[in-house]
């Protein structure tokens, strides 16, 4: 809780200097064989950060996720899928099952890292950046398939709740945005 706190103020006092914004770069992930992922690695990529889960409603969101990552990956963009349980257990599989599951059923070829948790006390810290700061808002993930959208340089600059479809004008023009700049 200490930690939380003493972030938090450090995170406001950074998002206040000069145009800074919640930045991802100094994070380290762990991917689906539980080797350290430095999210630095990105970039110059674009990322959409997604939670996803297996036995959810919106599960179906793979294939559009899929669908953009194809549009898009030649050009520096990449969508990392970090599966959580946190919502009604929608996610009770291991990582090689939520890996076959998402290969089988909706061919999907985008990195999908290590289970978090998005919600609560033991949040990631990633999630943490991610939905605790002025550029995408201070409100918990309200269930699966929430989208965060990261600059080229691992600045966070929007946020699209599971109701949006991945291939939404609204995610595609994000995109292509970033990408242009």
């Amino acid at each position: 809780m200490k930690n939380r706190f003493l972030s938090s103020i450090f995170g406001l006092f950074n998002l206040n200097s000069a145009k800074s914004s919640p930045n991802i770069s100094d994070i380290v992930v762990k991917d689906v064989h539980l080797n350290d992922v430095k999210l630095s690695s990105y970039k110059g990529k674009v990322l959409l950060i997604v939670n996803v889960a297996s036995k959810c409603g919106f599960t179906k969101q793979y294939e559009g996720l899929q669908k953009i990552y194809d549009e898009y990956k030649d050009k520096g963009f990449v969508i990392l899928g970090f599966p959580c349980n946190n919502f009604g257990s929608q996610e009770p599989g291991s990582n090689k099952q939520i890996i076959e599951f998402c290969s089988l059923n909706y061919n999907v070829t985008f990195p999908i890292f290590h289970k978090v948790n998005v919600r609560g006390n033991n949040r990631s810290p990633l999630f943490d950046i991610l939905t605790n700061n002025f550029g995408t808002g201070t409100s918990s993930i309200k269930w699966n398939f929430e989208k965060f959208l990261v600059d080229k340089n691992g600045n966070v600059v929007e946020r699209f709740r599971s109701l949006t479809e991945p291939t939404s004008k609204k995610i595609k023009s994000s995109i292509e945005f970033e990408l242009s700049k």
